[in-house]
């Protein structure tokens, strides 16, 4: 049978199942029932409680971990579901400002199901002063969805796992530990982890724990002491070559002078870039001369006018505000909180991140760019 006549053939089938269609459809019409569309279906309720946007929260617990750290327990009102790795946004009102930062999740997966929350913080700016100096037990926050992509992918990653931590940058490798703990993820977990001395490692009981039933193999390193039990200098490839053979993915977690230098680090030992996952970090002041702009702010239709500093991000200056705007990331990656730029000069924070689609349309991310003018910009409502 030649192509053509099988070609032929074939299409007049499809005529005669088209001719079919609209009495099939008559057909299906009549018998259908009468009843009426549920308002509500299970699966859109179920959605509703389990990503809510935002959930009160209520500080349960506070844990000192180091001089500088503390870790930080909630208990939500309503349950979690998310992937170990993940972060969400942590925020309240301090003093007239709606402030909110994004931190890692530290908690199992029961506990997130049990609305059992936590966060590793290190004192180093604003929020994380107003937590350490003024929060306590019984004052109200919220707490946003899970959200990022820093999270182990069976499909893209190697089974082994080489996590580089640094500062409170361990937070969500205890998180990924207490899952394979769990069983609710599968791959070998190596944890290098960098502090100045043995006293500067938040979480090092409970990874102690996790390592002594044999899930994981974590490794201390100092840069500042020499001490039995603790690899000395920084973290490099001689370390990660140490512990680790074979093929692996690379997970960083701290400063971004850490990853600087872990990029020359990397790059010698030939891993593909596909094989190294960075959480960013959040966007911090620009170090240029303070000049004050006027901010233009809409806000569905309600319109504002802001001061806005020429060494703090456009974000910074609406929460300053008190106008309560989208953030997640702080970084300029997740696109949450982008805006459409009406007028003015704008500088970005390291890379652009944006779109294809929002710099075709003029959308900006204002948790990443400074004004170099006055400005004015259309923001999405806050849910």
């Amino acid at each position: 049978m030649s192509f053509v006549f099988k070609k032929q053939v074939l299409g007049l089938l499809d005529l005669i199942r088209f001719k079919k269609l609209v009495p099939n459809r008559r057909e299906r019409f009549k018998n259908g029932s009468d009843s009426p569309l549920p308002k509500t279906y299970k699966v859109n309720e179920a959605a509703k409680i389990l990503h809510p946007g935002y959930r009160k929260a209520v500080l349960a617990e506070i844990r000192e971990e180091t001089a500088d750290t503390k870790t930080f327990v909630f208990k939500t009102e309503k349950p979690f579901i998310f992937k170990a790795g993940q972060y969400a946004t942590l925020g309240c009102n301090v003093d007239g400002s709606e402030v909110s930062r994004p931190y890692a999740m530290v908690c199992t997966a029961s506990d997130a199901l049990e609305g059992k929350v936590g966060f590793t913080v290190k004192k180093t700016g604003f929020f994380s002063g107003y937590l350490f100096d003024r929060a306590k037990v019984g004052d109200e926050f919220t707490v946003g969805d899970p959200s990022g992509e820093f999270y182990y992918e069976p499909v893209k990653d190697a089974e082994k796992v080489v996590a580089i931590a640094g500062g409170s940058g361990i937070a969500p490798f205890y998180t990924l530990a207490c899952a394979i703990a769990e069983g609710t993820e599968k791959f070998d977990l190596t944890i290098l982890y960098g502090a100045r001395t043995s006293k500067d490692f938040a979480l090092k009981k409970e990874l102690d724990a996790l390592a002594a039933i044999g899930k994981i193999k974590v490794v201390y390193v100092t840069s500042d002491e020499k001490k039995a039990g603790f690899e000395h200098g920084f973290i490099g490839r001689d370390l990660i070559t140490k512990y680790v053979d074979g093929d692996f993915t690379v997970m960083m977690c701290g400063p971004n002078a850490m990853y600087a230098f872990l990029d020359k680090e990397l790059a010698a030992l030939n891993v593909p870039l596909r094989r190294i996952k960075k959480e960013p970090n959040c966007v911090g002041n620009r170090d240029v001369a303070e000049k004050e702009y006027k901010l233009t702010v809409h806000i569905g239709f309600d319109t504002y006018e802001v001061p806005a500093k020429s060494t703090e991000t456009l974000l910074v200056a609406m929460e300053r505000a008190g106008l309560r705007v989208p953030s997640k990331c702080r970084a300029g990656g997740c696109g949450f909180c982008h805006s459409r730029l009406i007028s003015g000069e704008f500088s970005i924070a390291g890379a652009d991140k944006r779109r294809l689609a929002d710099l075709k349309f003029g959308y900006i991310h204002p948790c990443c760019s400074y004004p170099d003018s006055d400005m004015e910009i259309v923001v999405p409502k806050a849910k």
